[in-house]
């Protein structure tokens, strides 16, 4: 193949900054010159009713001065929280709510550098009778998608410690928000 993609050895990072930086620009070109983000992520395919705009803390980054992935999940996280109370019209009591994380799986495309604007925007995918999908991007003000995260969460029953059907109401809610 006349293009190809090589992994930079881990110890990069004793590199000068500069190149790193460099390094990190090459790659963006790269996924945006051969398409490498998916079709269902790219920004103009996709519609999220919910964003949140979000605070990158000078903890959050690392050496290269981007943001640790372990931090995006957090991200996510903030964004779940907002778009839950956004829907339900009111602050929640999270010891009442009757969902439960099962799954995540998250995707990181470009890396998060200090100084952009963040915005993490989130969406109801699909609603089952035990469960519902959720899928949230990480974006920047530019529209570029730096990362994606799916989760799946389960109806739960506290009292018996099992899985439940997920209540008629909150499944509404969701439905009537994302229409």
């Amino acid at each position: 193949n006349e293009y190809e993609i090589q992994i930079v050895h881990p110890t990069f990072v004793l590199r000068p900054l500069p190149f790193v930086r460099l390094y990190l620009r090459g790659l963006s070109y790269l996924c945006k010159k051969f398409n490498l983000m998916s079709e269902a992520v790219r920004p103009e395919n996709d519609v999220y009713k919910f964003r949140l705009e979000v605070q990158i803390r000078f903890s959050d980054l690392d050496a290269l001065n981007h943001v640790n992935n372990s931090f995006q999940a957090q991200y996510y996280d903030l964004g779940r929280i907002n778009y839950f109370e956004k829907v339900m019209g009111e602050q929640l009591s999270w010891s009442d709510i009757t969902v439960v994380i099962v799954n995540t799986e998250t995707n990181f495309f470009i890396p998060i550098m200090q100084g952009e604007k963040i915005y993490v925007e989130t969406k109801l995918v699909r609603f089952g009778n035990k469960s519902m999908i959720t899928h949230q991007r990480l974006i920047d003000d530019k529209g570029v998608v730096k990362g994606t995260c799916k989760t799946v969460l389960a109806g739960f029953d506290k009292r018996t410690n099992s899985s439940a059907p997920i209540d008629e109401d909150f499944k509404r809610r969701f439905l009537d928000f994302e229409k």
